[in-house]
């Protein structure tokens, strides 16, 4: 690395670490202040720290990597997150999460299903998947994080003693980078958190401008058309993905055909319905849930979310399709020469186009970028994960009486548990895709079912909340752990057969266990009390079935009426979904070269944006707070 670029980087790290610790004098003032900002901090800011939050260096490798082989198609892989939970909760969800007016996700269940023992088990068991989730993201960002930095840096870190490796040099770098985060994530919880992410989003879409600008500077128009078959830059699809590479590049067919995507239709199909359901189920207990309660309106809930939206996606497309670009014509050629492609190799096609063949200070500043997008998102799991320690474990069950200081404290002894927690996992993962296979397919899947009925049907219990997610959280266990096993089970078994078919294809049958334990659960137990689900429906509104409750609302207030918006936020939400695709294929064709496309999705930018304007932001505008 060039003197000039270690320096940016170091300017970077004293800069984010003086910012964290400057403003962390108003997290002292108790867990509100420690976790919520106090509820004063503006939406624009807020949904800065959200996308910031969302822009990830694993995320960001695995994102090159895919569209790197597959093309703009890849943009449909994402679905599996599901991205489209924004659009949903931009549409309606924030409105309903933030009318609740408490602190976390786990804290907001009581409100639905009361303070009995029903009401306690579905908020215990929602407060173990923020920390398990906190805990999994933690491994995904150390996995991705350590690979990254080891391309990029010339130091060897690892620590030897002897013969024995006690920890690679992906590992060290990794560890170090944690610390740091760590550090000022701890001392200013979300004024911090926020602050630092601000910052972390401004470098980050510099480092993605003068990316792109160079990509687009120094290859040429020719070069790309010559070596990006049509097919790559086609986003319909049929029932199979069938290789499209030819020439000197065939070798990216082989793998094509084994990472688990061939049955494309089938898999586009699982991730429609995977996205549809964990869309409506809303946020999970983590970071996002925790900006929507931080601000200091339903209205700005609203707005906050809709900006997150906005700012994510176009800056984090046009550097992953810059990268891209760079890649396919300096990388493509090499790795295809090899004779042999892995998923590894996709891994670690961003740092490698950022070590060889990024200039002297971009190079500076997009490692810093990427730096700055491990560290948000990373700083904002640590935020969120030891609430639920504390505010919903620790302090409710626990020591119910105590100074805020004493919970400040908590809190920061919780952020060093989920940290270590996270790492260990990291240490025992096979790869990036591995655990985001598992988050996105295992451990959201079981989420799904018992946070979807929670919004819809009056009769839905705290049993049923309880026994739908512990049935999901223990069926994705089971996954991750046959899935990290898989080599040791014989050939021709059951669980051979099980542990390789690939996790978003295992959905249907974690929604349909954990849907299992919502209904026995349910209706084996007695419905909750009418009074706390009357002030539940009265305060949030949702749409659904809520007939009886409704009906005991309407006879105490004869103007009493019921949410019926269910069409126009559905059609919203649509017209949302295809607003952000094109947040998506804008830049990348637009990297590409292919201009005609580039034209026909930025229209689709400017009419979706415009109908999105009168359906949906004129009528946050209405409401009163």
């Amino acid at each position: 690395m060039d003197i000039i670029d270690v320096v940016i980087i170091a300017l970077y790290i004293a800069l984010t670490l003086f910012v964290g610790v400057w403003v962390s004098k108003k997290a002292s003032k108790g867990l509100d202040s420690y976790f919520l900002g106090g509820n004063s901090i503006k939406w624009y800011y807020l949904g800065l720290s959200n996308g910031s939050g969302m822009f990830d260096v694993s995320g960001t490798a695995w994102m090159v990597g895919i569209l790197f082989l597959y093309g703009v198609k890849s943009f449909m892989f994402m679905w599996m997150w599901p991205i489209w939970n924004q659009i949903f909760v931009m549409v309606f969800l924030a409105v309903w999460i933030r009318r609740s007016n408490i602190m976390t996700g786990s804290e907001w269940i009581l409100t639905r299903f009361g303070d009995d023992k029903a009401g306690r088990a579905s908020h215990l068991i929602v407060a173990i998947f923020a920390i398990v989730a906190s805990v999994g993201f933690i491994a995904y960002f150390f996995e991705g994080v350590g690979k990254f930095m080891t391309v990029i840096l010339p130091w060897d870190v690892s620590l030897v003693i002897g013969d024995t490796v006690l920890l690679t040099a992906a590992q060290s770098y990794a560890l170090i980078i944690i610390f740091l985060t760590t550090i000022y994530t701890i001392k200013g919880g979300m004024y911090s958190v926020v602050a630092t992410e601000v910052l972390q989003y401004l470098i980050m879409v510099l480092a993605g401008i003068l990316v792109a600008v160079y990509a687009f500077v120094t290859i040429s128009d020719a070069e790309l058309t010559a070596l990006i078959p049509t097919e790559w830059k086609n986003v319909f699809f049929g029932n199979e993905l069938n290789g499209f590479w030819d020439g000197k590049l065939a070798t990216f067919n082989d793998l094509i055909d084994t990472q688990g995507y061939k049955m494309f239709g089938a898999f586009i199909g699982m991730t429609l319905l995977k996205g549809f359901f964990a869309s409506v189920a809303g946020p999970t207990p983590s970071y996002d849930m925790q900006r929507i309660l931080s601000t200091r309106t339903v209205k700005d809930a609203a707005y906050m979310s809709g900006f997150t939206n906005l700012v994510l996606f176009i800056p984090r497309y046009l550097l992953i399709a810059g990268v891209v670009v760079i890649g396919l014509v300096y990388i493509a050629p090499e790795m295809a020469a090899s004779g042999s492609v892995t998923s590894n190799d996709l891994e670690i096609v961003l740092p490698k186009v950022i070590n060889f063949h990024v200039p002297v200070g971009i190079k500076g500043l997009l490692l810093a970028g990427l730096l700055a997008a491990f560290m948000s998102t990373f700083s904002a799991f640590v935020n969120s994960g030891p609430a639920y320690i504390v505010n919903d474990i620790y302090k409710k069950y626990f020591k119910p009486e105590a100074s805020d200081r004493h919970y400040v404290k908590a809190s920061h002894l919780a952020s060093f548990f989920v940290v270590t927690l996270g790492v260990i996992m990291g240490f025992f993962a096979e790869s990036i895709n591995s655990i985001t296979l598992w988050i996105t397919s295992a451990l959201y899947g079981g989420y799904v079912a018992a946070n979807f009925l929670k919004w819809v049907w009056w009769r839905f219990n705290g049993w049923g909340y309880f026994w739908g997610m512990l049935a999901g959280l223990i069926i994705a266990t089971l996954q991750f752990l046959m899935d990290n096993n898989k080599d040791n089970f014989i050939d021709g078994t059951l669980l051979y057969e099980l542990a390789h078919i690939p996790a978003i294809y295992l959905f249907p049958i974690i929604f349909v266990g954990s849907l299992l334990g919502c209904f026995l659960g349910t209706y084996l137990t007695p419905a909750t009390n009418m009074k706390t689900l009357k002030s539940f429906y009265s305060n949030v509104r949702p749409w659904g079935w809520w007939k009886p409750v409704y009906r005991e609302l309407k006879n105490e207030d004869s103007t009493f009426t019921s949410n019926k918006s269910f069409g126009m936020d559905m059609l919203n939400c649509a017209i949302g979904i295809v607003w952000q695709s094109s947040m998506i294929l804008m830049p990348i064709f637009f990297m590409v070269r292919d201009y005609p496309k580039a034209f026909v999705w930025t229209a689709v930018f400017a009419v979706t944006s415009g109908i999105l304007k009168f359906t949906w932001l004129d009528k946050v505008k209405k409401y009163k707070n």
